[in-house]
């Protein structure tokens, strides 16, 4: 299967949703809250640095759990900074 390429507000998106994780998660290791959701810790560095720019909307929920985030406080923060840009 070929996936469509990200357009830039895509790209941007991921970016942002990736800077909101990592500020959540502030001195926490990446590690504690990669095993704690259930992912790897490679994925949660890639979706920290926006190389993941639409993870599944699981795993954004898994870490936003594990982070103690509300998805819709997510979703804010990701659109509070698309604005900026």
């Amino acid at each position: 299967m070929v996936r469509t390429p990200l357009t830039p507000d895509e790209k941007h998106r991921g970016v942002a949703l990736g800077r909101v994780l990592r500020a959540a998660r502030g001195q926490r290791s990446a590690a504690e809250i990669a095993l704690g959701a259930g992912v790897s810790l490679d994925t949660l560095r890639k979706i920290e640095r926006g190389a993941i720019s639409s993870p599944a909307f699981f795993t954004v929920a898994a870490l936003a759990g594990v982070l103690n985030l509300e998805l819709a406080t997510v979703a804010e923060q990701v659109a509070r900074l698309e604005a900026v840009a």
